[in-house]
């Protein structure tokens, strides 16, 4: 068992996907696995939509059906609550996230101009100097304790500069995603932790239920009452992530976000596939 993709791809040869109550076996590797899934969603996604256009013809036809017919209306009905419960099981098997639209960015984003950085006698950079263009996507790679996270503390303000200057752009707000996720309060349930005690919110300028925003990080019902303290490493990554992208920002920051991340929240990285479409100051 691993959230490994590298190790999955190149070394098991079986999947088992456990989905909704049922073990689902399938030859091949993590990758083929994915392709395989994919058109079965696809072909899923195509039922649902006849699903959905049936529930909505039987609750149009169960609210104009007159009382001389109820007693023969019995079973129609009883079909489509079990139709609809159905539909609501289907819905909890894949986390669908959701990101705040961000806000209008200017041309000045983060810029480095002779940036040092040293603990004790280690040197982590020294002179280091680059500007950040908007809608820049922009991958940090190097082994532990290059300085990656140390990078990140930096353009927060949470460590300073040895030398050098930083700045950041008057219209960037920033979205940070910390690996260590230690900023989570583990005596609060996961809605208390995500919602902050709010009922509703604002997605844009749409207004939504907080539990809803919570249940589309795959957690339903009595899940968002687990303690934070309580949860797996993906769970608590889950709830960062809902925590940060209900904030929103316009520069995101992530810290190794898919560390310990469900396989079920594969579909953040799809999420995070919009920013490339963006321009400046464009919406995603």
């Amino acid at each position: 068992m691993t959230h490994d993709r590298y190790f999955l791809d190149n070394v098991v040869g079986w999947v088992l996907e456990l989905d909704r109550g049922h073990g689902i076996p399938f030859e091949g590797n993590y990758s083929q696995w994915l392709e395989a899934k994919q058109k079965r969603l696809a072909q899923e996604e195509r039922k649902e939509e006849a699903k959905e256009k049936a529930l909505a013809r039987e609750l149009e036809w169960i609210r104009s059906s007159p009382k001389a017919r109820q007693s023969k209306s019995k079973a129609r009905i009883r079909a489509y609550d079990e139709m609809l419960q159905e539909q609501q099981e289907k819905l909890s098997g894949t986390a669908q996230i959701k990101m705040q639209p961000p806000g209008r960015l200017g041309g000045k984003v983060i810029e480095f101009e002779g940036v040092s950085k040293a603990f004790g006698d280690r040197l982590l950079y020294e002179n280091l100097t680059f500007s950040l263009p908007p809608g820049g996507i922009v991958g940090v790679i190097g082994p532990n304790g290059a300085g990656k996270t140390t990078l990140f503390k930096l353009i927060t303000g949470e460590e300073t500069p040895d030398a050098g200057n930083i700045t950041i752009g008057e219209t960037v707000k920033l979205g940070y995603v910390d690996q260590s996720r230690d900023a989570l309060d583990d005596n609060k349930t996961v809605w208390e932790e995500v919602s902050g005690g709010d009922d509703v919110f604002y997605f844009g300028k749409t207004e939504i239920a907080t539990r809803s925003y919570v249940g589309a990080f795959n957690f339903k019902g009595s899940d968002q009452q687990k303690k934070v303290g309580l949860l797996s490493g993906g769970e608590r990554n889950r709830v960062h992530l809902a925590k940060m992208l209900r904030k929103g920002g316009n520069v995101l920051l992530l810290d190794e976000p898919t560390n310990d991340l469900d396989v079920e929240t594969a579909g953040f990285g799809r999420s995070l596939g919009k920013l490339r479409r963006m321009r400046r100051g464009d919406q995603p």
